[in-house]
């Protein structure tokens, strides 16, 4: 980039700004709660002047906070150093009424939500919530647009803006010098060179030797997951009360399972971590079919599941790498077994044959492209899936904002186009943490939703409870676990 002042958005981060529409904001988020410990004064608020020093503190491990968009006439957006940064505008302050329960968090969570991020400046804010449980408590409600991040690095910010020793000492601010910005001219012959050079780059890596033989093995398994994605989207799926015109609010809401439990659960049934929230997922759908009297057995129920393709030489980076699996959802199965048993050898099959490359390819490929058909392509897959389930792995101990022990995260993911619900599933200190993010015009009894969800883990728990004899393996589930149908 000119002067190395600003980075270009890549195409992946892109698509989460050209998919954004002002009923499906693009933004994700997290409600952490906290106790209030030594940030609480005597009136029973919370300092916030200390957490935003402590932040300030920390602001140059993350430059991307101090950044936001510039739009050059053509190409993709640019980050550039916001010379008029002020952090008090970032971090945001509000009070519950008393008694200041979880509903009353929820409902605020669910308002700070709802509210676009302006486009003009850094693309998040934090607030600072108190009187969670008569003060004993406070939230922090972290919202970050996704061009920024992907959930993979959002668990890694985690570790840097907070601290697993509870004495950690606040450190100082470092200047700020934002670079300057390109001019108009600068922006347009870089867009143009860079248009230019990327057909040149991407054949000079074609034909280097390396690539040849990655091509080699690689090239079939693209092709056949790129077939598997277009036939997702040519028929599209089933029409369900959470699918329709999207409005402008949201309801938010979460629970909280034991993740040594949900561990001996997967164990007993010999699946994973993430067959067992999908197989949840797929009761609480099933119930939810059944109670707004739409017969489960004739949906073809599908969600997307994003897959972090993250390599080492990227660990750390902000930015989007992640693709997705597209898995359909048993909802007609009456039994907890059965559903098990088919998520489980859905996501098997996915696995081995790298279902991931057909929407990597996709992203990969929609650099080369103009905006506006990067946009139709963004809506067009959206309907390859009813709804998006995400599940990402956080730190397995305690971690502190000044002294607080942070208690839970609950994690928040932006809806499909035409999606009433995303489920995000985040584990931290020994807790499975679970967030969604609800539509209230396709899904407002979100509050009983949570409900079912809940039923239905408690059936596999239950079946897991009366399992016997070794492991079983995914085609052997069903047919053993048949006596609990």
């Amino acid at each position: 980039m000119v002067g190395y002042s600003c980075e270009r958005l890549s195409a992946r981060d892109n698509l989460f700004l050209v998919a954004e529409t002002a009923a499906t904001p693009m933004h994700i988020a997290a409600v952490q709660i906290l106790e209030a410990g030594s940030l609480r004064t005597p009136d029973g608020g919370i300092e916030v002047g200390r957490i935003e020093r402590a932040l300030e503190g920390v602001l140059h491990l993350v430059p991307r906070y101090r950044q936001k968009l510039a739009f050059p006439v053509v190409g993709r957006p640019v980050w550039v150093d916001d010379p008029h940064f002020d952090l008090g505008y970032h971090v945001r302050h509000a009070r519950l009424p008393q008694p200041g329960t979880l509903a009353q968090l929820k409902c605020e969570a669910s308002r700070i939500m709802e509210l676009p991020l302006d486009r003009r400046r850094p693309l998040w804010e934090l607030w600072v919530v108190e009187g969670v449980s008569a003060s004993e408590q406070f939230a922090l409600v972290s919202k970050m647009h996704h061009c920024m991040l992907d959930g993979a690095a959002g668990a890694g910010l985690a570790s840097v803006l907070a601290s697993p020793d509870p004495d950690a000492e606040v450190g100082a601010s470092e200047p700020y010098h934002p670079r300057p910005w390109p001019s108009s001219i600068e922006l347009l012959r870089d867009a143009w060179v860079e248009g230019a050079m990327t057909p040149l780059r991407f054949a000079r890596r074609l034909a280097s030797p390396a690539a040849r033989a990655v091509l080699a093995r690689g090239s079939a398994g693209r092709i056949g997951a790129l077939r598997a994605l277009a036939e997702h989207v040519l028929h599209g799926v089933s029409h369900t009360p959470l699918n329709g015109r999207p409005g402008p609010h949201r309801h938010v809401d979460w629970l909280s399972m034991s993740l040594a439990e949900v561990r001996e659960v997967k164990k007993a049934l010999s699946c994973t971590v993430n067959d067992l929230i999908l197989a949840t997922v797929a009761g609480a759908l099933r119930s939810y079919s059944i109670r707004h009297s739409v017969d489960p057995s004739l949906l073809d129920f599908r969600v997307a599941t994003p897959v972090n393709v993250r390599t080492e030489l990227e660990r750390g980076r902000l930015g989007n790498f992640v693709s997705s699996w597209i898995v359909p959802l048993p909802v007609g199965e009456r039994s907890a077994a059965g559903r098990l048993a088919s998520v489980s050898r859905a996501t098997l099959e996915l696995e081995q044959r790298r279902a991931e490359l057909g929407v990597d390819t996709l992203l990969s490929l929609s650099g080369w492209l103009p905006e506006a058909v990067v946009a139709w392509g963004a809506r067009a897959a959206a309907r390859a899936a009813n709804l998006i389930v995400t599940n990402v792995r956080g730190p397995q101990f305690p971690l502190y904002q000044l002294g607080s022990k942070l208690l839970g995260i609950h994690p928040l993911a932006p809806c499909l186009p035409g999606s009433g619900l995303t489920v995000a599933v985040f584990s931290y200190d020994g807790r499975l943490c679970w967030g969604l993010n609800a539509d209230p015009e396709l899904l407002p009894d979100l509050a009983a939703f949570t409900r079912m969800l809940d039923s239905s883990y408690r059936e596999l728990a239950d079946l897991a409870q009366g399992s016997r004899g070794p492991s079983l393996r995914p085609e052997a589930q069903e047919a053993a676990f048949a006596a609990g149908s």
